[in-house]
C-alpha cells in the first residue's frame, strides 16, 4: 500500500531531526559546538506526531532535550545552528544553547535545562488561554524523570484543580541519566495520572509518528471541547548517552538488545524506500544551514547585557 502524503511528510521532518542530530555528532569534536547537547535520536516521532497535532496559536514547551520539538516546529536550521555555536545568527543570539532552544513563532515558547522547570510555564499559559478564552492548547512535554520533582505534581493538581487546556505529553525513554525508571519510581505513571483525575492514555508504538499524530490530534480536540486537561505517556528510547554524543551500552545500565530491538521498528531505519528518496535533499539543506551559521559572526562584547531582564 502507497504511503499517504502525511506519511511522508512526517517521515521527512522525522528524518530532518535525525540528520541534523547526526550533523552535530560529527561537528562536536571540532568544537564548534559551544554547548552541551542532549539528542533525540530514537524520540523524534513524539515530537514529530505532537507539532502535527497543534494548531496555529497552540503553545508548546519542553525540555532541554530540544532540538526534536524545535525543528518540528518549524525552526530555522541556520539560526538552530548558529546558537549552538553561540553565534549571533542564533535563535537567541547565541546565548541560550542547546539546553535553552525557543522558536516562539511556531509556539516553542521555551525549554528548560532545570528538570520539570518547563511544567508550571506551560500550566501559567493554559491558565491564560483559558481566561483570556483564547481557545488554545497548550502541550507539555516532559520526560518520566520530571515526575520525581515536587513542581510537577503542585502543576498537575493546579491544572486539574482549574481545568485547564493543556496536554502532559511524558516521553517515557525509562532513563535519567543512568538510573532505570524502576529503580526511581514507586508509583505507576497511569496510577499517577489518574490520581489527579486525568484521562490517561499510552503509546507503545513511540516510533510511530503516525499512531502519535492520531492520538494527539485526538486527545487535542477533546481539550478543545473544554474537558480539562489530559496525559498521554509515550513509551520511547533514547539512542544516545545522556548529554553528549557517544554510545553508552558499555557502562552496564542498559543493554544493546533492547534498543537493537528498537530500531527493527524504526521507521527512519525500516522504509529504505522513502529514507532514499528524501535523504540527499535534506542533507543538501542541513549542509547549507551549517555553512550559514558557520558565516555567522561571534556576539561582541556590546552584546553582554542585551536582553537581560
Amino acid at each position: 500500500m502507497p504511503h499517504t502524503a502525511a506519511y511522508r511528510e512526517m517521515f521527512r521532518t522525522s528524518l530532518l531531526i535525525r540528520r541534523v542530530e547526526e550533523k552535530i555528532i560529527d561537528l562536536y569534536p571540532s568544537d564548534k559546538i559551544q554547548s552541551p547537547v542532549h539528542l533525540s535520536i530514537g524520540q523524534e516521532a513524539v515530537s514529530v506526531g505532537l507539532c502535527r497535532a497543534l494548531a496555529p496559536g497552540d503553545l508548546v514547551f519542553g525540555t532541554y532535550r530540544s532540538h526534536a520539538l524545535y525543528v518540528a516546529c518549524g525552526g530555522d536550521l541556520t539560526q538552530m545552528f548558529a546558537e549552538l555555536m553561540g553565534r549571533i545568527g542564533g535563535i537567541s543570539k547565541g546565548k541560550a544553547g542547546s539546553m535553552h532552544l525557543a522558536y516562539p513563532a511556531g509556539g516553542l515558547m521555551g525549554s528548560s535545562a532545570v528538570v520539570a522547570s518547563h511544567i508550571p510555564h506551560a500550566v501559567g499559559s493554559a491558565l491564560a488561554a483559558k481566561l483570556h478564552r483564547s481557545g488554545q492548547v497548550v502541550a507539555c512535554v516532559f520526560g518520566d524523570g520530571s515526575l520525581e520533582e515536587g513542581v510537577a505534581h503542585e502543576s498537575f493538581n493546579y491544572a486539574a484543580l482549574k481545568q485547564l487546556p493543556v496536554l502532559f505529553v511524558c516521553e517515557n525513554n525509562a532513563l535519567a541519566v543512568h538510573s532505570r525508571i524502576d529503580s526511581r519510581q514507586a508509583f505507576s505513571i497511569e496510577a499517577m495520572a489518574r490520581m489527579y483525575g486525568f484521562p490517561y492514555q499510552r503509546i507503545d508504538a513511540g516510533y510511530d509518528f503516525e499512531e502519535v499524530h492520531r492520538t494527539s490530534a485526538a486527545t487535542i480536540d477533546a481539550i478543545r471541547t473544554g474537558v480539562g486537561p489530559q496525559f498521554l505517556e509515550v513509551a520511547t528510547v533514547r539512542a544516545k548517552e545522556h548529554v553528549g554524543t557517544g554510545d553508552d551500552f558499555g557502562v552496564g545500565y542498559r543493554d544493546r538488545a533492547s534498543y537493537d530491538a528498537w530500531c527493527a521498528k524504526d521507521p527512519l531505519l525500516q522504509d529504505r524506500a522513502t529514507y532514499d528518496a528524501l535523504i540527499a535533499d535534506i542533507d543538501a539543506e542541513i549542509t547549507a544551514a551549517v555553512a550559514a551559521a558557520e558565516a555567522s559572526p561571534a556576539p561582541g562584547l556590546e552584546e553582554l547585557l542585551t536582553d537581560v531582564l
